[in-house]
């Protein structure tokens, strides 16, 4: 059976009911700013020993999830789309579960694990007196770190800007707005004060046109 998909347009509406490059792209830098105390506080402690990696790499992973997976499912977006009145729903028009926000974000948290992972291995690589000679200056660190898998930093630079400009692309060129991510998790964004009736365009029974005679 074929799913349903969400309208292209709301009768009586003459506004753009699905989120385009614009308010998408303010809510990404929003959620930018909102994450950025606990990027900080993470950089600051990291800066103060090699090893301090091993201990923040689980409450930085953890915090991704939580931020965006669970506030996802639970808010039906980020904080920075709530901010923006957007709001994450399913093609069909109903609300997101758990398996569209773990899907939404598979691709960016696989990037980020498997740079973990050579984080890791770098950090055991490393010389702790090295690292510590280089006075905190995390700048100076990471290239020390990233020293020991060259070609390492290289594909993944180049697999998150094809990742990136994949879905800036996809995005631009479907009338829903999709990227990748949403083909993947089969979800949508759209404006928030819409998304009722968006549900009510799909599912509300219509009344039956009356019989000759009725209503009369």
């Amino acid at each position: 059976m074929e799913t349903k998909q969400t309208p292209l347009a709301l009768d009586g509406v003459y506004d753009n009911i699905y989120a385009g490059f614009g308010p998408r792209l303010g809510s990404m830098l929003l959620d930018l700013v909102f994450v950025l105390p606990v990027s900080f506080a993470i950089l600051y402690a990291n800066r103060l020993g090699l090893y301090i990696h091993l201990v923040t790499l689980v409450p930085s992973l953890l915090f991704s999830l939580w931020y965006h997976v669970y506030l996802t499912k639970r808010n039906g977006g980020t904080p920075g789309k709530t901010v923006l009145n957007l709001k994450v729903i399913r093609i069909d028009g109903n609300p997101i579960g758990w398996r569209e926000a773990i899907l939404r974000h598979i691709v960016l948290f696989a990037l980020t694990m498997l740079s973990t992972v050579m984080m890791v291995i770098s950090i055991f690589q490393a010389d702790a007196d090295v690292f510590n000679s280089l006075d905190g200056d995390w700048l100076k660190q990471a290239q020390y770190l990233g020293s020991f898998h060259p070609n390492f930093n290289t594909f993944y630079m180049w697999a998150t800007n094809i990742w990136v400009y994949s879905e800036l692309i996809v995005m631009l060129t479907n009338k829903r707005k999709r990227a990748i991510h949403d083909y993947i998790a089969g979800t949508v964004i759209v404006k928030a004060q819409y998304a009722a009736k968006i549900w009510d365009t799909m599912y509300q029974p219509t009344s039956p046109e009356p019989e000759d005679g009725e209503g009369i």
